[in-house]
């Protein structure tokens, strides 16, 4: 596969943003690429920075936030060019299947919760009841041990940002979905932190315009940014902040940051386009906000033919503090088990 085609393939079974490391790192360990370079995260970055830029609304991908990837759920496509699956249709009539296919751990949450009553199921079983009904488009010759890392990654990862994972790993290859856990321990602690979650926002949104544009300079210097310069007040033309986003030390971008320190408005798509206007030669945009975007801020964010604005909404905002531990700390607990004897091999 080419690097764009193993980055895609990667995103689709993860079913959920990924950083060009991450994606990198499965993509080389499935066998989906291969790189002889120091730093094949690099590549990908600036593989998908490309394909973005180059195709707007039309990528099979999109930027949520620094170094982070997802899939573009409705790629647009010019109406001169069938998809596929038209073209399929209408040489096979009647012969369509209407089935939509999922990501790995989209399957498991849909076969989980309409056929694990409750109950843990195992990943082999998950894997062949998605299977069976046509959930999965896969052509791996291990789906099963793909559904299962998948999970595992995404539970990994939810902890990571200080947050309450879909899924609950049991030994012996067991899954369970946290939602049917209404009490116990790990319930408990899932409403803890969404409490601290709920705080941390209530903080940013109270300090002074000032300190918050200072305070996000100092968070992005945290995931990587270089040279960050928080611009004045009376020269900034609508941007806070700006810097060099550094991936894998080969791969340096320079952003052009806007925050909103909002409450309840949204952000609208002409905040979106006041930042694409503002930027300079060879700069992207990003705009962070302890609230949210509009449906239209989102769409013009990705708009084609046009330079991408990444954006990052409060929730995501307060995740990344969490993941860097900004504001928190983490709070160990030994937890007692009884031993049990090895388990077979899986």
């Amino acid at each position: 596969m080419s690097a764009l085609s193993a980055a895609k393939a990667v995103l689709e079974e993860a079913g959920t943003q990924l950083s060009s490391k991450e994606i990198a790192t499965i993509a080389l360990e499935k066998g989906y690429w291969q790189s002889k370079g120091k730093t094949p995260w690099a590549t990908i970055a600036a593989r998908l920075y490309t394909d973005i830029r180059k195709n707007g609304t039309g990528s099979h991908f999109v930027q949520v936030g620094p170094d982070s990837f997802g899939i573009n759920p409705h790629p647009a496509v010019a109406p001169s060019e069938p998809t596929k699956s038209v073209k399929k249709a209408a040489s096979n009539p009647g012969k369509t299947k209407s089935t939509k296919k999922l990501s790995f751990v989209q399957a498991a949450l849909k076969i989980l919760g309409d056929h694990g009553k409750k109950n843990p199921m195992h990943y082999r079983d998950i894997t062949e009841k998605a299977l069976d009904l046509g959930l999965l488009d896969t052509k791996g010759k291990t789906p099963e041990a793909t559904m299962y890392a998948q999970i595992l990654t995404e539970i990994r990862r939810y902890k990571a940002r200080g947050e309450h994972p879909r899924f609950v790993q049991h030994k012996g290859g067991f899954v369970s979905l946290s939602a049917w856990m209404g009490k116990g321990l790990a319930f408990d602690i899932e409403q803890h932190n969404k409490r601290v979650r709920k705080e941390i926002l209530k903080r940013l949104i109270a300090m002074k315009p000032e300190e918050f544009e200072q305070f996000v300079s100092e968070l992005l210097a945290k995931i990587g940014f270089d040279e960050l310069d928080v611009t004045p007040p009376s020269k900034d033309g609508g941007i806070d902040v700006r810097g060099v986003l550094v991936v894998g030390e080969v791969i340096r971008t320079k952003m052009a940051v806007q925050v909103k320190k909002w409450a309840k408005q949204n952000v609208q798509s002409p905040q979106v386009q006041q930042v694409r206007g503002s930027l300079g030669a060879h700069e992207q945009g990003m705009i962070i906000t302890t609230s949210n975007f509009s449906k239209g801020a989102q769409a013009e964010a990705v708009s084609p033919n046009k330079t991408p604005v990444a954006l990052m909404n409060g929730e995501q905002l307060v995740a990344l503090m969490v993941e860097h531990e900004v504001m928190v700390t983490r709070q160990p607990h030994d937890i007692l088990d009884l031993e049990e004897e090895a388990e077979a091999a899986e």
